[in-house]
């Protein structure tokens, strides 16, 4: 295995429980355009809500002449309203502070601006060298545009950088990027993490 010497985040599943503000956010959206609004229990629906940007959530959901639209009346939503209803994965800030004395971190998310008003809410800045969103690329995950960007920017290989995702697109991203990937909550990984605790393990008495 290469060596580690960053970590780069995804958001959703991974730092945070967050299918009911984005099922509320997307729901909201939906409710406007006059749709049938998504439940928790439409597995496949709830899933792509949860992991890819709303560019493809909106396409998938709503015929092509509403997207345009749609997403324009989405930019005009403020997430912050959502946030509450998001909660941190246990011991997600003790595993950043013993990270960050370590390794450079980064996230690479789907998410477009609203990560920044999370980390806010959250006082999560602080640990992060670098935030990677699906606004500052062409192609969200799984692309590999937006990991190979966040290793840019820590000035990292790809092959020498973890990525922690939660989803088969994340998996996919980092295979594309020729990245070391972990997978976390139930997806397969060269790693496999259920929890921070674990990764907190993972993480004790190895050196940078």
């Amino acid at each position: 295995m290469s060596r580690i010497e960053a970590v780069i985040f995804d958001c959703d599943g991974v730092m945070f429980e967050s299918r009911r503000a984005n099922l509320a956010y997307y729901n909201r959206i939906l409710k406007e355009f006059s749709y049938p609004l998504v439940s928790a229990d439409q597995t496949e629906r709830a899933q792509l809500c949860h992991t890819a940007s709303s560019p493809d959530v909106l396409s998938e959901l709503m015929r092509d002449n509403d997207l345009v639209p749609a997403l324009r009346f989405a930019a005009t939503l403020d997430y912050r309203e959502f946030i509450p209803q998001m909660e941190p994965e246990p011991h997600l800030t003790e595993l950043l502070t013993q990270l960050r004395n370590d390794y450079p971190l980064a996230i690479a998310t789907n998410r477009g601006k609203s990560i920044l008003s999370i980390l806010d809410h959250f006082d999560l800045h602080r640990f992060f060298s670098s935030v990677v969103t699906s606004h500052d690329v062409e192609r969200p995950k799984p692309a590999p545009d937006m990991l190979l960007l966040a290793a840019s920017y820590l000035d990292i290989a790809p092959e020498n950088c973890l990525f922690i995702g939660d989803s088969v697109l994340d998996k996919a991203a980092a295979a594309a990027a020729g990245m070391l990937f972990a997978g976390y909550g139930g997806v397969s990984g060269m790693i496999t993490l259920s929890s921070h605790h674990d990764c907190l393990e993972y993480f004790v008495g190895r050196a940078k």
